[in-house]
């Protein structure tokens, strides 16, 4: 692997696995339109390594929180919402892998994306006393995990889905992108962790330099990704990528049934 295609590939994971746009449906959109082959798993796994470092870094404090005191409502929340997308992944992921060649589903999935993100919105700004922490039910976060667990199909945003599905809910906009990051810590990591054992060390030995490359520039990019949904969040303004998700739904759809 050349380091342009490492730092190219680092790239667009970091940036699209969090701005609400779908990390999975531009991969396949790029596989068919560019002609672009998928990443090998050793590094599709660190770049979502590097993913998670941003997470990290952008809600330190939190993570710090949880850890100090594990056993409070934020903590049982997050299990809460990870419970949907833990069956899913174990149960309906190996059925759903057909989707992953489908630019009809990615193309279906960004335009429920775009709508998701404008309809969430609108109901936050209508709605009186948003909650916070504490109001927030078990009910919400199970909600919350069950939009997390309907991302796995290609062109539905985990990002976009679970921050719509806080808004809905009721909470609080900051608060909502917050624990929708928070949320995708053990599901990011799980998914790593149950891919290992396909993972290949020849060819971890082979690409040391352009795979550890890769990995922080998915890293910093994440980062900047996180830090503009969560402005964007912040002043209700985050419905603008409806109309990206929607123009890039409009041209998959044009490209699967012309050519």
């Amino acid at each position: 692997m050349t380091y342009l295609h490492a730092i190219l590939l680092g790239v667009v994971q970091g940036l699209t696995e969090f701005l609400p746009v779908s990390s999975s449906g531009h991969l396949v959109i790029f596989q068919h339109i560019l002609g672009v082959q998928e990443s090998p798993l050793t590094f599709d796994i660190m770049l979502h390594m590097g993913t998670l470092l941003a997470v990290f870094v952008a809600f330190w404090d939190d993570i710090i929180d949880i850890l100090k005191k594990p056993f409070t409502r934020l903590t049982y929340l997050i299990v809460v919402g990870c419970i949907p997308a833990a069956i899913a992944g174990y149960l309906v992921a190996p059925v759903i892998e057909k989707a992953f060649e489908s630019l009809l589903v990615v193309g279906l999935g960004l335009i429920f994306t775009g709508f998701a993100l404008r309809f969430s919105e609108k109901w936050s700004r209508e709605m009186i006393g948003l909650k916070d922490i504490p109001n927030t039910s078990y009910k919400d976060a199970l909600f919350i995990g069950l939009l997390q667990a309907l991302a796995i199909v290609p062109g539905i945003s985990r990002s976009g889905s679970t921050i719509a599905a806080g808004l809905f809910a009721g909470m609080e906009r900051e608060l909502a992108a917050r624990f929708s990051f928070l949320l995708s810590i053990p599901v990011i990591l799980g998914a790593g962790i149950f891919e290992l054992s396909d993972v290949s060390s020849s060819a971890w030995a082979q690409n040391f330099i352009p795979y550890t490359v890769g990995t922080l520039v998915a890293a910093l990019f994440g980062y900047l990704a996180i830090k503009i949904v969560m402005r964007l969040v912040r002043h209700g303004r985050l419905s603008v990528f409806s109309y990206y998700c929607w123009a890039v739904a409009l041209v998959t759809l044009v490209f699967y049934f012309t050519v």
